[in-house]
C-alpha cells in the first residue's frame, strides 16, 4: 500500500471502530452519562473520603457507591411500589364507590363561581347516569391505561438506569485521574492549549447545575413534607418524593401541593386547605427562587427555557435519567458557547476539586 495512504487508512479504521462501539454502547448510554454527572458533582466528597481512608481508592470507591444506592436507586425502588400499590387502592375505591352509589362530586365545586353549578350539575348527570357513565369509563379507560402503563415503564426504566448508573460511578471514582489525564491528553490533541480551561468549564458547569437541580428538589420536597405532616395529608413519602421529582420540572411543585390543597377543601378541612395553599406558594414555591440561584451560580446560569427544553428533551430522548443529563447538557454547551463567542478563554486558577490529584 502507497504510504500516502497510510494515514487515512487508519482514520478510517479508528472512526469505523468508534462507530461499532456507539452502536455496542448506545443501550447504556444513558446510564453512562448520569455515572458521569454524579461522580463529577460528588467528587470532593470523593476526594474528602479518599483522605480519610488514607488513599484506599477500591474502599472509597465502594462507599461512595453504596452510598449513592441508598440515596438515588432506594428512594426510586419505593416511590414505583408505592404508586403501583396506591394506584390499585384508588382504583379499588372507585370502583366501590360507583357499585355503591356513595359516588357524589365535592360540595365546594358548586361554589366556584360561574361556572361551579354547571360543573356540578354535569357530574351528577353522569353519576346517576349508569349508562353514560360506562360509556365515559370506556372512552378513558383506553388513555388511563396507556398512561399508567407509560409511567411504569418510565419508571421501571429509571431503576434500572440509575442502577446501573451507580455501577458505573464505581469505577469512574476509583480511575477517574487516570481517565481525566487521558481526556485531557486526547482533548489537548484536538484543541490544544485550552484544553484544560474547557475541562474545567465543563466540570464546574456539571456540578453548578446538578446542585442546582438536586439541591433546589431536595430542599422543596422537605419544606413539601413539612407541610404534608402540619396539615394531615395522607401518603407524605409518596407526594415528598413526588415533589421532588416534579421539582425538577418548572412549576411543577404546584400541581402536588395545589392538589394536597385540593384534598383538604374535599374533606371539609377549609382552614388547613388554605394554610397549604399559603405554605406551597410561599415557602415551597418560593424556595425555587432563593436556593438554586445560590446552588447554580457555581455553574452556568442556565435560563428558564433552557432548563424546561432540557428536562422535556432530556427524558424523550433518554428516559427518566434525562431530567438531570438534558439540562446538564444544554448546560455545558451554553457554557462553553458564552466562554468562546465572548473570547474568553477560561484558565484555571489554583486547584479545583476535580483537577487535584489523589493517589
Amino acid at each position: 500500500m502507497d504510504k500516502r495512504f497510510e494515514p487515512h487508512a487508519r482514520l478510517a479504521a479508528v472512526i469505523f471502530l468508534l462507530i461499532g462501539c456507539f452502536f455496542v454502547l448506545r443501550p447504556f448510554l444513558p446510564a453512562m452519562l448520569f455515572a458521569v454527572c454524579v461522580s463529577i458533582s460528588s467528587w470532593p466528597l470523593y476526594l474528602l473520603l479518599l483522605d480519610k481512608v488514607k488513599g484506599r481508592r477500591n474502599l472509597a470507591a465502594a462507599i461512595m457507591t453504596v452510598s449513592l444506592v441508598l440515596v438515588i436507586v432506594l428512594p426510586l425502588v419505593l416511590v414505583t411500589y408505592n404508586l403501583a400499590d396506591n394506584v390499585a387502592r384508588i382504583y379499588e375505591q372507585l370502583r366501590l364507590a360507583l357499585d355503591e352509589g356513595a359516588l357524589h362530586p365535592p360540595a365546594w365545586l358548586a361554589n366556584i363561581p360561574l361556572i361551579g353549578e354547571t360543573i356540578d350539575g354535569y357530574i351528577r348527570r353522569i353519576i346517576d347516569d349508569r349508562e353514560e357513565l360506562l360509556n365515559l369509563g370506556k372512552n378513558m379507560l383506553e388513555p388511563a391505561r396507556h398512561f399508567l402503563t407509560s409511567g411504569g415503564i418510565v419508571l421501571g426504566s429509571g431503576v434500572a438506569q440509575t442502577s446501573l448508573a451507580v455501577f458505573v460511578s464505581f469505577f469512574l471514582y476509583r480511575d477517574g485521574q487516570l481517565l481525566r489525564t487521558a481526556l485531557l491528553n486526547g482533548s489537548a490533541r484536538i484543541i490544544g492549549d485550552s484544553a484544560p480551561g474547557v475541562a474545567l468549564t465543563i466540570s464546574r458547569t456539571i456540578r453548578g447545575v446538578m446542585y442546582g437541580l438536586l439541591g433546589t428538589a431536595l430542599a422543596q420536597a422537605l419544606v413539601a413534607v413539612v407541610g404534608f405532616l402540619i396539615a394531615g395529608v395522607p401518603a407524605v413519602a409518596l407526594l415528598g418524593i413526588a415533589t421532588f421529582v416534579l421539582s425538577l420540572v418548572p412549576v411543577g411543585p404546584p400541581l402536588i401541593w395545589g392538589g394536597a390543597a385540593i384534598w383538604l377543601f374535599n374533606g371539609g378541612q377549609t382552614g388547613w386547605g388554605i394554610f397549604m395553599l399559603v405554605w406551597g406558594a410561599l415557602l415551597i414555591s418560593g424556595v425555587d427562587n432563593v436556593v438554586k440561584p445560590l446552588l447554580i451560580s457555581r455553574g452556568s446560569s442556565l435560563p428558564f427555557l433552557l432548563v424546561l427544553l432540557g428536562v422535556l428533551g432530556g427524558v424523550l430522548a433518554f428516559g427518566f435519567v434525562g431530567i438531570f443529563i438534558g439540562p446538564t447538557l444544554l448546560a455545558v454547551l451554553y457554557s462553553l458557547l458564552q466562554t468562546w463567542t465572548l473570547g474568553v478563554t477560561t484558565v484555571p486558577q489554583g486547584k479545583d476539586s476535580l483537577t487535584e490529584k489523589k493517589d
